[in-house]
């Protein structure tokens, strides 16, 4: 039987396995030290912002982020439907309850419309909104040239979770260098990876400084253990530095690549009635971190859900795009406004294998049991 095919699977390779040994034989293998140091210098550079500050994921730098921007017990967050259970849960680790918003239905990405009644509607019921919460969805940020705006009306900080995006661009500008701190994630299935690991980002020095004491155990700099805050065990190992050092070294051949991969579904469906490439129009700054389909089953005769049991056939790698954080269950009950536009997105949408390390025979296995799904149907 011929191996799984992952949707995104770690790409690492010789470079990857000479950093980490590097950063193994000098005897820095704990949390902290000169790799970690290095990245954080080369990620805000990569990124364009005055400072960054490598922590154990993604989720734990979205947690201090929004506690930075104020988010605690008695306030709410105001974030996108159409996400990972991550954002959503990283406000309830401050004590704020989440208020959800549907997307745009072209990108995914929080509706700056819907934003503006969400925050309209919580100043009637004087509610204290402490930060709004885009997702940069697969890899395209959002339109924070609108977001930002509504937000500041209100004046509420703005905080990015920009944790699929690393790469990425919107009108020139960094994913990762909106509003007043951000969340990058090198999660093992992201655009690149440290296994597990992630990164706030933040042009204040504040902000950073705060991060940095929390995520140590909120430790005095005192010669005993002495605390007078609650902290977390959120800073990243200098062996996993080493490793995203050596991936961000590799990060735009390995865009380029899913880039690649993303044109070759675009030709392969592009003859198909009722098929479109999710987020396809317009993607040239955005880094492909996975590519998705929408089907249209009125058109098609067939459903997503379809293609997906037949790829599963041959044991590759396929699933909806993110079920909307206000369908579920933990969330029930929560306060959305929402349009249909997520809900849509989740029963239409399906997402393909994409990762950079996927080869030339893995992609042409790929390609070939879709185009032999599609001969199938009439």
């Amino acid at each position: 039987m011929s191996p799984r095919i992952y949707m995104s699977s770690p790409d690492v390779g010789a470079l990857e396995e000479e950093f980490l040994l590097g950063a193994l034989r000098s005897g820095w293998i704990a949390p902290l030290g000169p790799d970690v140091d290095a990245f954080e210098r080369e990620i805000a550079d990569r990124t364009g912002v005055a400072h960054a500050v490598a922590l154990s994921s993604g989720t734990a730098a979205l947690h201090l982020a929004l506690l930075a921007a104020g988010a605690g017990p008695r306030t709410s967050v105001i974030t996108s439907t159409m996400t990972f259970a991550a954002t959503a849960n990283s406000i309830v680790y401050t004590g704020a309850t989440p208020i959800f918003v549907d997307c745009d239905p072209e990108s995914g990405n929080m509706s700056p419309e819907l934003l503006e009644r969400a925050l309209s509607d919580a100043a009637a019921q004087g509610v204290t909104v402490a930060a709004v919460l885009p997702v940069d969805l697969l890899g395209r940020v959002a339109a924070y040239e609108r977001i930002e705006p509504i937000a500041a009306r209100y004046g509420v900080p703005v905080v990015s979770d920009a944790a699929e995006a690393l790469g990425a661009f919107r009108d020139g500008r960094a994913a990762g260098s909106f509003g007043m701190a951000a969340a990058l994630s090198f999660n093992g299935n992201k655009i690149m990876t440290t296994s597990g690991g992630g990164m706030l980002l933040t042009a204040d020095g504040e902000v950073a400084k705060r991060a940095r004491y929390l995520a140590t155990q909120a430790r005095q700099p005192v010669a005993h253990y002495e605390h007078v805050d609650i902290g977390y065990n959120y800073r990243m190992s200098n062996l996993l530095a080493a490793l995203g050092r050596a991936q961000l070294a590799r990060l735009d051949g390995m865009i380029a690549r899913r880039r690649a991969i993303r044109e070759r579904y675009r030709e392969l469906f592009a003859p198909v009635a009722g098929v479109e490439i999710f987020q396809g129009e317009g993607d040239a700054q955005d880094n492909c971190w996975l590519t998705s389909i929408l089907v249209d089953p009125r058109v098609t005769g067939w459903r997503a859900t379809e293609l997906s049991a037949w790829l599963a056939e041959d044991d590759i790698e396929s699933r909806p795009l993110w079920k909307p954080m206000h369908l579920q269950p933990v969330f029930a009950g929560a306060t959305a406004v929402v349009d249909g536009s997520a809900e849509r997105l989740f029963d239409t949408g399906v997402t393909l294998p994409s990762g950079s390390v996927l080869g030339e025979d893995e992609l042409g296995r790929v390609t070939d049991r879709i185009a032999a799904f599609l001969e199938a149907r009439p």
